[in-house]
């Protein structure tokens, strides 16, 4: 559990910290993360609208093209990974690219196929955005849980494990 004086006063403490009702302890878990879950959506909105001046969904999809090393993904996967319909995420994808963080192109031999790649300026402004959405981050799941917690959340991420056991030394 996060140190009482982390909490800012106004919110209320998360109720499946407690330990004590009914439910068995994976479905708390469960709970908790989607507790926790929800209070970093909520304070990254509008940390996203300040730095990128997109929508939640469309930082969603900025995030999941970030992680691809070389080039894009094809919109039906793109949709799939966010359980998102594909009508809605055309709008989506149209939005991004008239802002020109995202590039649409045919996939070769594949006359229905879509792929979405970030610009050089998405890159740009997500990589300048990363400290203060990734303070947010911290600071909303502080809130739900201590930093061994935290440590143990990132650590469930294989690629992050690493970054985990790092930020933890002392400089």
């Amino acid at each position: 559990m996060a140190d009482p004086e982390e909490h800012p006063a106004e919110l209320p403490e998360c109720p499946f910290t407690e330990g004590s009702g009914l439910l068995p302890a994976e479905l708390r878990a469960w709970m908790l993360v989607l507790a926790a879950t929800g209070a970093v959506e909520q304070r990254l909105r509008s940390v996203v609208k300040e730095k990128l001046d997109v929508s939640h969904d469309e930082f969603l999809i900025l995030c999941l093209l970030a992680e691809q090393p070389e080039g894009g993904l094809r919109m039906t996967r793109v949709a799939e990974l966010l359980g998102r319909p594909k009508t809605r995420l055309t709008y989506q994808i149209a939005c991004l690219q008239h802002a020109g963080l995202v590039t649409r192109r045919s996939v070769c031999g594949d006359k229905r196929g879509v792929e979405v790649t970030l610009t050089d300026k998405a890159r740009r402004l997500l990589t300048e955005a990363s400290g203060p959405l990734a303070g947010t981050v911290t600071q909303s799941l502080a809130r739900f849980m201590g930093p061994d917690q935290r440590e143990a959340l990132r650590a469930l991420v294989p690629d992050l494990a690493e970054d985990c056991r790092t930020e933890s030394r002392p400089g």
